[in-house]
């Protein structure tokens, strides 16, 4: 070989070493191999799992039983990666222009705009749920069809339910109100002792969208798909609602939570009467955990309460693909399902479809005790309504923002 042609292979070589183009790994189609060779791959590898970082409680769940369950079966080694989703679809957006063909995550917690995002950008790899025994042995596909109204496609794999509630201590609040309008009343009658997290924080953005249902006419209207002109002709009564409740707020409204936890601190320690959670089990955690009173209830505005499903994912460019995989599985099967929904681990509902379980255990579900601070099932069924699309929310967000926090 001559010493241009040497020079050639080693400069290749070299990007093959940099970007991943030559990594086995990489090029490999894992979405086609048989489960049993992904898990044989999957074995004695690490995963990186990046997901919010904001609850104790998850993270513990993640750091202590999850990952020594999948030690035990998979000799993986998951490490937990705290980072907000809108943060790290940009690290993948930043690797993906840069042309990075390894980057550094493995798995992604996931969903609502920065789904739409991801899929829209060409940031997640797939479609990976068909592949995955356990979605296709207990996943009713219809349930998990879309996220927050965008089609998932088999890019995002079902994690776990969520319902949004709202949280009292009984001793103190005898009667909470139970619809926006007394939301307002109530407020008035109780100046400083009720605020919500700042948009875009998930929580505080999901307080306004349900004001948005209720003050518009409910949520049939916006499942259609994204009709600005629907919007502009609505939005005014959100800002109008949010901006009348706004003096009687903690602080007078000068300054919001910045965050879930720090409304979770303010109501604990008493300077706030009411709380949200969009995790109906929540103030059973607090309870279990010290944070709160045993006598802290849970209850939905008849208005109606917001659920949505979340999901995992995994990056285009994700350097373990098959642990990737095999964790994804592993949080679908029925035994991680069983110990999410239990309160003391997290309370997270499942996504499971109840009626492909044998019959002991849909028993061990059916039977599973949330806690007296959680909202009954029934409840919680009867006054629950879809999440709106990504479109609607990302323009309430920035709207927020303008027409009530710098108005």
């Amino acid at each position: 070989m001559s010493k241009k042609g040497i020079l050639i292979f080693v400069l290749f070589l070299s990007g093959c070493l940099l970007y991943g183009a030559g990594d086995s790994t990489q090029d490999t189609d894992w979405l086609s191999m048989s489960w049993e060779e992904i898990e044989s791959s999957a074995r004695s590898t690490k995963v990186t799992f990046y997901m919010w970082g904001g609850s104790a409680i998850i993270n513990k769940w993640v750091d202590t039983w999850v990952a020594e369950r999948l030690k035990t079966l998979y000799d993986i080694e998951l490490e937990r990666v705290p980072m907000d989703a809108s943060v790290f679809v940009n690290k993948l957006l930043t690797e993906k222009q840069a042309g990075k063909e390894v980057g550094t995550i493995d798995l992604l917690w996931i969903n609502g705009e920065n789904f739409k995002n991801a899929y829209e950008s060409s940031l997640l790899y797939g479609p990976v749920a068909p592949v995955l025994p356990n979605w296709r042995k207990f996943v009713d596909e219809k349930t998990v069809e879309y996220d927050f109204g965008f089609p998932v496609r088999g890019f995002e794999v079902p994690y776990g339910r969520a319902q949004f509630v709202f949280e009292y201590d009984s001793h103190v609040v005898k009667d909470p109100p139970d619809t926006f309008a007394k939301l307002l009343a109530w407020v008035k009658k109780n100046p400083g002792k009720f605020t919500y997290p700042q948009p875009p924080d998930f929580t505080g953005s999901a307080f306004i969208r349900q004001v948005f249902y209720a003050v518009t006419g409910g949520h049939e209207q916006y499942l259609e798909g994204w009709d600005e002109d629907l919007f502009e002709r609505n939005v005014g009564k959100l800002w109008d609602y949010l901006n009348e409740l706004e003096p009687y707020l903690w602080q007078k409204g000068k300054s919001y939570p910045k965050d879930i936890a720090s409304l979770d601190n303010l109501f604990s320690r008493g300077e706030v009467y009411l709380n949200m959670s969009y995790h109906q089990t929540h103030a059973q955690n607090a309870i279990l955990t010290g944070m709160y009173e045993n006598t802290v209830r849970t209850y939905v505005m008849k208005d109606g309460s917001i659920y949505n499903t979340h999901f995992t994912a995994i990056p285009y460019n994700a350097p373990n693909k098959a642990g990737a995989l095999v964790t994804a599985n592993f949080l679908l099967s029925v035994e991680a399902q069983y110990v999410k929904n239990d309160p003391q681990y997290w309370g997270d509902f499942s996504v499971l479809d109840l009626t492909r379980l044998d019959p002991e255990q849909k028993k061990h579900f059916e039977n599973l005790d949330l806690g007296e601070a959680t909202v009954s099932l029934e409840d919680l069924a009867q006054h629950a309504v879809p999440e709106i699309r990504s479109e609607y929310l990302e323009a309430l967000e920035k709207g927020w923002e303008t027409h009530v926090l710098r108005k």
